[in-house]
């Protein structure tokens, strides 16, 4: 809770803390919230204006706007803890599978990582996505393998920064075997800017995969998803603005809350910066 006020307290953290917590709170409850059926059809219903029966309209197919966003918050948030927990596990063993050992074997694995960092993110995604086809278990696998080097590169750097510390010396003098260093002593002292950068990095796994939806690479229809949904609202923009106007305001909400999230925990989590703010 300490943690939590101190989150608060920065700028832009109370509202990070209530956007995701509501975000989360409608992704865990869309069963129970969701006032219709996400992909139930009405087209006598399609392109209606917000009313009492459909609060933010129907889309082309008559179905609520209201109900595919909120299903759509699922999409969102699990496939971007889905491809964060991914590539944090790979990148973390990665980088400090790098940093302890020989020289040949940290060349090739930093190498890789450069490989994957020279080109954008969005721009290896869709040629991933292109080459292996959409759905959403190639986009959680593909868009995972962008973000691997993240989280490796800032594991490798804070394990080489650790590995000739005293108290790592002292286990090993005791005997310590290697796994129980890494597991007991280097794990938990890298972890902190990890999870910082973890944070940081969910908005933008939202956005690629909102992206790849949206030009018809990422998740397959009729699942809703917040990309797809603004597709849809592109297309029908002439005849309706509701369904691209919500469905851009969802993606604004959650990729804004994560990043004042992820600064928030930054700010709050290093001590150098608490000195001086």
């Amino acid at each position: 809770m300490p943690a939590l006020l101190q989150i608060a307290r920065r700028p832009g953290g109370g509202f990070a803390l209530f956007a995701v917590t509501v975000i989360c709170l409608v992704a865990i409850a869309a069963p129970l919230i969701a006032p219709y059926g996400p992909n139930a059809i009405a087209p006598a219903k399609r392109l209606m204006d917000p009313s009492f029966q459909h609060l933010l309209g129907t889309d082309h197919l008559g179905r609520d706007i209201l109900s595919r966003l909120i299903y759509g918050s699922r999409v969102a948030l699990g496939v971007a803890l889905s491809v964060i927990a991914i590539s944090l596990i790979a990148g973390v063993t990665l980088g400090i599978a790098a940093a302890l050992s020989p020289r040949a074997v940290d060349f090739s694995i930093v190498g890789i990582f450069d490989i994957v960092t020279a080109f954008p993110s969005m721009i290896l995604a869709l040629a991933l996505v292109a080459v292996l086809g959409p759905g959403l278990g190639n986009v959680v696998l593909l868009v995972s393998i962008v973000f691997i080097p993240h989280f490796g590169r800032v594991a490798r750097a804070q394990t080489v920064a650790l590995r000739n510390s005293p108290f790592i010396e002292a286990e090993r003098v005791l005997g310590a075997e290697r796994w129980r260093v890494i597991l007991h002593h280097v794990t938990p002292n890298i972890i902190g800017p990890i999870f910082v950068l973890a944070c940081m990095d969910i908005p933008v796994v939202i956005t690629i995969e909102a992206g790849l939806s949206f030009l018809g690479l990422g998740v397959r229809p009729p699942l809703a998803s917040w990309g797809s949904l603004l597709n849809d609202g592109y297309t029908y923009l002439e005849q309706s603005i509701w369904l691209a106007t919500f469905s851009g305001l969802a993606l604004i909400l959650a990729t804004l809350g994560f990043a004042l999230l992820g600064e928030a925990m930054r700010d709050t989590l290093d001590p150098k910066l608490r000195k001086h703010l």
